[in-house]
């Protein structure tokens, strides 16, 4: 039948489709008829709280752009995905890793509704891998979290399926130092800060240059750990795996290490969780001599002994020493880590969001890890951003024990983002109810930090054109 407007029935219809206000609505449509501006007071007051800057369905992403940020503490890829409805989501490519791991995504975004976060990461994981290869999937899938919790006025974490805590426990590298009472100096400074987890780094590359400590080490360049650049008379070191060096730590050696753990262990106390960082490349056998070494300090855990993917040697390191083992940083995708839950492999998981696929794979992995009664740790370097879509994921992650936060000494670091102020408080972060991530870019902050000759979000319209086909399947 044909509606005639003079009669006031497409007003009542279109007003109660709208509204969707129930038998509020009765209430207010016999109201209109008597007094059309009392109503729109009541629909004014009832929906204050409504917000109205987004139809979550109608949202479309039109463009991606990238600015890389240098010294936060390493490099990082900003990523800003902009949306029809002026919504703004913000990723970070992981410290380290191109930009373009995640401009080359940009075809397979525009158009699409980012709100279907996980639709979306499925189709783009087949451009991510382990380590820094999965900066670009894993940064977009920050930002996508970022827009669709704008679009619907909620926090990220909300989104995750809510919160087991409202702070998150960080952990800080301790700073190094030439003497231990330098060393004393830095610590004290940490326990003003507030931080109650730490980390240190020891490992062969301390032994070096020192007669008597190490075997094999003389042809390598041992102290040069992450410097892929040097070639020594075997081999570049960084890029040699731990078996094939074929180094090992003399018992002087060993009683370095000892000696050093054990004094870093009287500065710090035993009230306060000590981890260990990277050790250096060496095989399974000196991993558990330096093992069974450290017993006596009750570290936190001893992290990368050897490569992740060596799963029966974690294994065998895991079932001879007593101290926990804890490897992940660098592993992309739920299924290596079920690998190393599964084998028993590993007492902790320690995976970094920005590599293992964002914030909802990474709460599916510390899921199931959860599930077979392993704890989960967070490995982290880079800017605000990434570390808010990781305050998220810890939140809403049951078997999380603390996360990593390795610019606490970068002047400036918390100023790169507004809407939480100060961002670590006393070695904790306050899980922020703002929607999305919680956090904006300050630009005026962050240009600060521009990597000299980039661009600040320049135009990338040479990456719209999708030039290929996907389907992994036939």
């Amino acid at each position: 039948m044909p509606e005639h407007p003079s009669d006031g029935s497409s007003d009542r219809r279109d007003f109660l489709r709208n509204a969707g206000l129930g038998g509020l609505s009765l209430g207010m449509m016999f109201d209109k008829l008597s007094n059309p501006y009392k109503t729109e007071q009541e629909l004014e007051f009832i929906t204050q709280k409504v917000g109205r800057d987004s139809k979550p369905s109608d949202l479309k992403i039109t463009d991606m752009r990238v600015a890389t940020l240098v010294g936060v503490p390493f490099s990082s890829p900003i990523i800003r995905i902009d949306t029809n409805q002026g919504l703004v989501g913000w990723g970070e490519v992981r410290d380290g890793a191109s930009a373009n791991y995640a401009l080359m995504l940009k075809s397979r975004l525009l158009g699409k509704n980012p709100c279907n976060v996980e639709k979306i990461f499925k189709e783009i994981k087949q451009f991510g891998n382990h380590s820094r290869a999965a900066g670009g999937v894993c940064g977009v899938e920050m930002a996508l979290w970022d827009l669709a919790g704008k679009a619907y006025n909620v926090p990220a974490y909300q989104l995750l399926g809510g919160k087991y805590r409202d702070f998150i426990r960080l952990y800080a590298d301790t700073p190094e130092a030439n003497t231990y009472e330098g060393f004393a100096e830095n610590m004290k400074k940490r326990r003003d800060q507030g931080y109650t987890f730490l980390k240190m780094d020891f490992g062969i590359g301390m032994l070096a240059d020192q007669p008597g400590m190490l075997v094999n080490a003389s042809n390598w360049s041992v102290k040069r750990q992450w410097d892929d650049r040097e070639s020594g008379k075997l081999g570049n070191y960084a890029n040699t795996k731990h078996p094939f060096t074929r180094i090992q730590v003399t018992k002087k050696g060993l009683d370095k290490l000892v000696e050093h753990v054990g004094k870093v262990r009287d500065i710090v106390g035993y009230d306060t969780p000590l981890a260990a960082d990277h050790f250096g490349h060496f095989d399974v056998n000196t991993a558990i001599q330096i093992g069974e070494a450290m017993e006596p300090f009750r570290l936190a855990w001893l992290e990368d002994l050897v490569p992740w993917f060596y799963t029966d040697q974690w294994k065998q390191i895991s079932d001879a020493i007593e101290t926990p083992t804890l490897t992940g940083e660098d592993i992309f995708l739920k299924e290596e880590f079920i690998k190393l839950i599964d084998a028993k492999a590993i007492d902790m998981i320690h995976p970094d969001l920005a590599s293992s696929g964002g914030l909802l794979e990474t709460k599916k992995i510390g899921d199931y890890a959860e599930e077979k009664g392993i704890p989960m740790a967070m490995h982290f370097a880079g800017s605000p951003i990434s570390m808010m879509a990781n305050v998220h994921c810890a939140a809403a992650t049951e078997n999380f024990v603390a996360l990593e936060h390795h610019g606490v000494d970068v002047t400036g670091w918390e100023d790169i983002v507004t809407g939480l102020k100060p961002i670590a408080d006393k070695g904790f972060v306050r899980v922020p109810e703002k929607p999305g991530l919680g956090v904006e870019l300050n630009e005026d902050v962050a240009k600060k930090f521009l990597k000299k000759g980039a661009t600040w979000f320049a135009p990338t319209d040479t990456w719209n054109t999708k030039d290929s086909a996907d389907r992994e399947w036939s």
